[in-house]
């Protein structure tokens, strides 16, 4: 028994190494792991204190616990039952492919991720390219939100800062779990958008037994009071305005909500707006061609990024303008439900995307854009302020929230012909201002905002106006 053994050397790395390994898997892995996890759930406890709405433990939970519980959830069983029989497998290969969706959903949420990298990643983005402003008179109405209503925000989608703007202006209610599309499957962002919490959501090439996934995971995390962020239009705008809602997560949501037995749902309407979108033209090519698709080289991208920081580095960079965020009237979905004379996820949808419209903020381009459309493309400059102060009442009368550098409302003129005059969208000849040949669409695309939220067409040609019922006026905020 005490008697010496002589092995080969690699036999004895072997050994060794397979001892390591098991000392660390059993002893050592868990205690790092638990070391973590206390540090992790005290600083959450720490962060939850000046959250208006704490992070739920449903967020912090491992992945692969997340994972397990969502696949092993009685709806998702009899999901992966009758998708076996729709197809012809056994129930043991659907439940992998059940597996699989799940674990292409489910996010991993990160704390240090969110709070420590990516609010102030936000923050520094948002503020270096745009001068930023919040408005809206709902944003009070916010902080009487029962506590223990889940919360979802509703957006319009007029550009992929939307996530970055929102994401840092929203880090002081709660953390967001946005739907991400396909694009964002990429490495390397695939693993920080998943670490922020978002889960991705196939548009196509889905089947009944991934939605009925997807839509479990939605109702579970909204059971479970994750604060919520979609957009209901289901993509970007492609012409400035806001369009109809897809009816998807918010059916998700509807169907899964019990009118005596679940905690509220309140959806906010929040609505941004930009002096200037970053991929304006190449949303404004997809949609003169029809398709939602946007072939955005790389070089393209990388060339840009490196011009802003050149002219930052040279001190020779000019903010693209305004971008606004504005919250409308929130809605319970407990009284939509019991107090609407038809309730339905359409009347839901479009109940919601009117609100959104109706809290659309107004900023210096887009009134300058609104105006010219309305003078036919081309006026005096004298005749353009008129026009913008004529705009400008006819919007005071709705109540919508209009943002003004000092409230001077020749300086937002001047500031919105200045950004036109630069990207080319305009000439200016003495005190004649004129669409500059081929810039239409361009001048359309941001006329959109303040055309629509006066009932015109969004077009170069407005029509006749066309009064809509909206929603009950909120109080002006003064810039």
């Amino acid at each position: 028994m005490f008697q010496t053994v002589e092995i080969p050397f690699w036999a004895l790395i072997l050994v060794l190494a397979f001892a390591a390994v098991t000392f660390a898997s059993h002893f050592l892995f868990p205690s790092v792991r638990w070391f973590f996890r206390r540090r992790m759930e005290r600083a959450v406890a720490k962060l939850n204190t000046r959250l208006a709405r704490p992070i739920e433990p449903f967020r912090i939970m491992r992945r692969q616990d997340q994972v397990t519980r969502l696949i092993y959830d009685p709806k998702v069983m009899e999901a992966v039952r009758d998708y076996a029989r729709q197809i012809g497998v056994p129930p043991n290969v659907a439940f992998e492919r059940a597996r699989s969706y799940a674990r292409e959903i489910v996010p991993g949420f990160s704390t240090a991720t969110y709070f420590g990298f990516a609010i102030k990643l936000a923050q520094r983005l948002s503020q270096g390219l745009y001068d930023v402003r919040l408005g809206g008179g709902e944003a009070k109405a916010l902080e009487k939100i029962d506590s223990k209503a889940s919360v979802v925000f509703v957006m319009n989608h007029r550009s992929n800062m939307d996530y970055v703007l929102i994401t840092w202006l929203a880090s002081s209610h709660s953390a967001l779990s946005y739907a991400v599309g396909e694009w964002a499957r990429v490495w390397p962002l695939k693993a920080l958008i998943r670490a922020m919490g978002a889960y991705f959501i196939r548009r196509r090439y889905s089947n009944s037994l991934y939605r009925a996934i997807l839509a479990r995971y939605v109702q579970m995390s909204i059971q479970q009071g994750t604060t919520q962020a979609i957009f209901p239009e289901g993509g970007l705008s492609l012409n400035g305005s806001v369009g109809k809602a897809q009816k998807g997560l918010l059916h998700y949501i509807v169907r899964g909500f019990n009118v005596h037995d679940s905690a509220d749902v309140v959806f906010v309407p929040v609505a941004l707006n930009y002096d200037r979108v970053l991929e304006d033209r190449v949303l404004i090519a997809a949609g003169m061609h029809g398709i939602r698709r946007f072939p955005v080289r790389a070089k393209v991208v990388l060339g840009f990024i490196l011009r802003v920081l050149w002219q930052k580095a040279r001190g020779r960079f000019s903010p693209f303008g305004y971008a606004a965020v504005c919250y409308g009237e929130p809605l319970s979905l407990r009284d939509f439900l019991t107090q609407s004379p038809a309730p339905s996820t359409r009347t839901l949808s479009e109940a919601l995307m009117l609100r959104i419209r109706a809290a659309v903020p107004v900023l210096p381009v887009p009134l300058v854009a609104a105006a010219l459309v309305q003078s036919d493309l081309s006026c005096s400059k004298d005749a353009l302020v008129q026009a913008c102060r004529s705009i400008l009442d006819t919007l005071s009368d709705k109540n919508a929230w209009i943002h003004l550098p000092d409230g001077q409302l020749e300086q937002a003129v001047e500031t919105g012909l200045s950004v036109l005059k630069q990207r080319g969208v305009i000439t200016q000849d003495g005190g004649q201002v004129s669409l500059t040949p081929s810039q239409s669409d361009v001048l359309s695309f941001y006329a959109a905002s303040v055309l629509q939220r006066l009932d015109a067409p969004a077009g170069i040609a407005p029509s006749a106006s066309l009064r809509l019922d909206l929603p009950p006026r909120s109080k002006k905020l003064k810039s």
